[in-house]
């Protein structure tokens, strides 16, 4: 008998029942382990493990090094490993993947400050005797080996969910439960995280094999993001790193997380539609049930050169950093949106052929929109959208002909989301832009949005409709791309065309994630005609049954956070440049009373101007100070507001930018 089969048969020979330490019960009543084996720690050094010990309490948290959650973690275990040092409680970190070096476990630990044993389980026997399967999961015992509380940490952190604060700190409150003598009130949980893989046999009649079959799959599907430098949080460009994932690949696949997409194949054809067909999948999944063969190394395909710099299809012409020094995020809990301001130092109109956001820090930036703020009494169609970063997305393919059209003395405004890792970051992210030569510019690319700020969304409520429009069409124009965009609680968006008395769907996401902003490419420009219009309707879950729930207590409205919410569909129009200044045609009922307002505002003296200035800032000003600070403005109104009427980008609106703002609107 080998070693590895001597140990794990004495290892099932020592799950004994015994009676309960500090009254647990429930299914951990019957459940003991006894283990005493020296593992290599990330020391270099090596550390009995022992089950049976003089420590009042053993904490065995298991960790990996590339796992989200593992990270996000680290950091809370090491306070809590801290906190109870005094209460002769032990704590020890283990490393079961077969993935993750000593080497790697060694950093892992010294990113993380961990200050108690980090050990390297090669060959799985802690991990069998432990029955432990996800990281990060705890497994809390005894001084006789006795099984008292197993499962995760807390309930602040899942997959996709990162929330302010804990609702329970469930390791803590079972830790203190012991600490008193007292049953632990809730002895197991689900621990959330990523699969830890076990050895397999490999199967002799496994035609399937990494070289032959799924190297090209994983390039086909996975390559574009979980390799280095991207945002996935393992590579899976070689052998040695996708068995040790093998396992988690297949529940994310099952659970339609990966690869990510959420619309439908029932309306507009999409061009970058991510859809992993069903041969594909059970593909891979005959592969990992035939034990993972690597196969004839003749066979494996050529490798795909990582994309972590520019996607431009040319070396940028003009780069600008976001930020003038690198912006610092904590490691935990939740970041506010950050907003910065850039002058390109236009003198002219310029043309953007295309723009790419190329974040400094991946591992933390969750998404990134750029904004044109044009000069006071510059008139800018749309929404001014230059362009943005979400996880994963690739840039549309260049257009010849199309651009977008940045005016003169502009300034960029860029909306930072950032998301914490477990330990301190921080990052410079830049914005790489393509010009375009105005004599080669026949379209401009613009961007308008439906947008619902009225949004209210009861508590406790899961299905809320929410509808949106935009009736403001080109007169002659093509629609290019469809952008939703919601918040946590946003469970469902349908996009739709109203054209001659019909309404006909263009997009719907039956399942929306936040984590995942796609931009929807249209395989096929849709010819827009003045008169028609575009509306969505959107659903929002704000029940304890949605897990990315932040509070489902809360009453929500409109706001920049994501514990708040909004209602946006951004589309991306095409228009012939010769048009874009010329009438619009005949004009729909609500254009006409716009431009009658309009009209009405223009002929009326400079003191209707100073009066709206007066009673905005009576209104808003509500330390009167004598300006509007962001702190100030209603939610509704930050997001528009801020970037628009802030020309000097201090983020307070004083008297003067106010009445050039209202001057600008009503010309």
């Amino acid at each position: 008998m080998n070693r590895r089969n001597l140990i794990a048969c004495l290892i099932g020979f020592a799950i004994v029942t015994l009676g309960a330490a500090c009254g647990y019960g429930g299914d951990l009543q019957r459940q003991s382990v006894l283990i005493d084996l020296s593992l290599p720690a990330a020391t270099d050094q090596s550390v009995r493990l022992h089950s049976v010990s003089p420590a009042r309490l053993q904490v065995v948290c298991f960790l990996g090094c590339e796992c989200p959650l593992a990270k996000l973690y680290a950091a809370r275990l090491q306070t809590l490993a801290v906190e109870f040092s005094q209460q002769d409680v032990r704590f020890v970190g283990i490393n079961s993947n077969p993935q993750d070096s000593l080497a790697e476990v060694a950093k892992f630990a010294a990113d993380h400050a961990l200050t108690f044993p980090m050990l390297k389980d090669h060959d799985g026997l802690a991990l069998d005797a432990f029955a432990a399967t996800r990281t990060p999961e705890v497994v809390m015992i005894d001084s006789l080996g006795r099984v008292l509380y197993r499962g995760r940490v807390d309930d602040q952190y899942r997959p996709g969910v990162l929330q302010a604060q804990p609702t329970r700190d469930d390791l803590r409150e079972a830790i203190l439960d012991c600490l008193d003598a007292q049953p632990v009130r809730v002895a197991r949980t689900d621990a959330a995280g990523c699969l830890i893989a076990k050895s397999r046999q490999i199967a002799p009649s496994c035609e399937v094999t990494y070289c032959g079959q799924i190297a090209v799959l994983l390039q086909k599907h996975c390559i574009e993001c979980h390799c280095d430098g991207e945002i996935g949080p393992f590579s899976m460009s070689r052998y040695e790193d996708v068995v040790g994932w093998a396992d988690m690949m297949m529940e994310t696949i099952d659970q339609q997380r990966m690869p990510p997409w959420h619309a439908t194949d029932d309306h507009e054809p999409i061009a970058n539609a991510r859809r992993m067909e069903t041969s594909d999948r059970e593909l891979l999944r005959r592969w990992i049930d035939g034990g993972l063969p690597y196969g004839d190394a003749e066979k494996l395909p050529q490798a795909i050169a990582s994309t972590g710099g520019w996607q431009l299809e040319r070396t940028p012409d003009l780069v600008l950093d976001v930020t003038k020094q690198p912006f610092h995020i904590k490691a935990e809990g939740v970041v506010d949106y950050q907003y910065f301001v850039v002058d390109p130092g236009f003198k002219e109109d310029t043309w953007i052929a295309s723009a790419e956001i190329l974040p400094g820090n991946r591992a933390i930036v969750h998404h990134v929109i750029a904004f044109i703020r044009a000069p006071d009494g510059v008139g800018h169609t749309g929404m001014g959208l230059l362009t943005a970063y979400v996880p994963g997305q690739r840039l549309a393919p260049l257009v010849k002909g199309l651009a977008k059209k940045i005016p003169a003395g502009s300034k960029l405004v860029f909306q930072m989301h950032y998301t914490p890792t477990g330990s301190p970051e921080s990052d410079l992210s830049r914005i790489g832009l393509l010009l375009a030569r105005p004599d080669e510019v026949t379209d401009e690319a613009i961007t308008i949005a439906g947008i619902n700020h009225e949004l209210e969304i009861p508590p406790g409520e899961s299905n809320v409709r929410i509808d949106g429009g935009s009736i403001d069409l080109p007169l002659q124009g093509r629609l290019l791309s469809i952008s939703p965009h919601m918040h946590l609680r946003g469970k469902s968006v349908q996009v739709s065309l109203h054209r001659d008395g019909t309404i006909k769907t263009l997009l719907d996401v039956p399942h929306y994630d936040f984590n995942w902003q796609h931009t929807y490419h249209l395989q096929r420009p849709i010819e827009l005609r003045s008169g028609e219009s575009l509306s969505f309707i959107a659903h929002f879950d704000n029940s304890a049954a949605n897990p990315f729930n932040p509070d489902p207590k809360q009453f929500v409205t409109w706001g920049d956070q994501t514990y708040e919410e909004m209602a946006i569909v951004f589309y991306e129009i095409s228009r012939p440049v010769n048009l874009a200044n010329q009438p619009r045609g005949k004009p729909d009922r609500a254009t006409k009373k716009r431009a009658e307002e309009s009209s009405t505002a223009a002929s009326e003296p400079l003191e209707r101007h100073v009066k709206l200035v007066d009673d905005l800032m009576h209104d808003l000003d509500t330390n009167a100070d004598g300006s509007i600070d962001y702190e100030e403005l209603p939610p509704s109104l930050k997001w528009r507001l801020f970037w628009s009427m802030d020309a000097s980008g201090d983020r307070q609106i004083d008297r003067e930018e106010a009445l050039k703002y209202v001057k600008a609107q009503n010309r």
